[in-house]
């Protein structure tokens, strides 16, 4: 039997910079793979399917979930779902590398209790929630209503940053980037 491998559960409120931190963690560190979610909500221009997120439609994710396809999955928004295919886990896993997740804060949290020590659990955290917004407002890829949300969302979320087992502010994208190399490199015992 092979060794398990270690899981990487990156978090924060939308906006707050965790997919740039995952991108370069990605990056820096060649044992790292990214596990791709799932999800029926459109895709975006630019995005790719099995890149970005495995686009499903509504009913393909419900059937998924009555499967127990989904390590975790959560409705993000009203009729919006995401999750973490099992299958793309495992198939990770089996590679010998270590997963890393770029997830919300919910799911983090169920996969964390999943998989304990095992995985270690960073939330990514904004200096303020009005930098937050103003990061949320300067993508220019939400509506009214859709910002709405997200900022509803994101303040509920950061009610959470103390149930994960470190917290990185993103105040300085540059020193948030060094502290997260740092951390993983130490959690992988890759530190001198």
């Amino acid at each position: 039997m092979t060794k398990p491998g270690k899981l990487l559960i990156i978090t924060a409120p939308s906006g707050a910079g965790k997919t740039t931190i995952v991108k370069h963690l990605l990056a820096t560190l060649p044992e790292l793979r990214f596990s791709v979610s799932a999800t029926n909500r459109a895709r975006r221009p630019m995005e790719i399917n099995g890149r970005d997120y495995y686009f499903l439609t509504t009913e393909r994710f419900r059937q998924m979930v009555d499967q127990g396809a989904f390590l975790e999955w959560e409705e993000v928004y009203t009729d919006q779902y995401y999750g973490t295919l099992r299958s793309e886990v495992d198939r990770i896993l089996a590679e010998g590398k270590t997963v890393i997740f770029d997830i919300d804060v919910k799911g983090a949290l169920t996969l964390k209790m999943t998989y304990g020590d095992q995985a270690l659990a960073v939330f990514i955290q904004p200096p303020s929630l009005e930098e937050l917004i103003k990061r949320l407002n300067n993508r220019k890829t939400e509506d009214a209503t859709s910002m709405k949300k997200r900022i509803e969302r994101a303040t509920h979320e950061l009610t959470y940053r103390n149930q994960f087992d470190c917290t990185i502010t993103n105040d300085d994208l540059a020193v948030a980037l060094e502290e997260s190399v740092a951390l993983v490199r130490h959690f992988l015992g890759k530190t001198p």
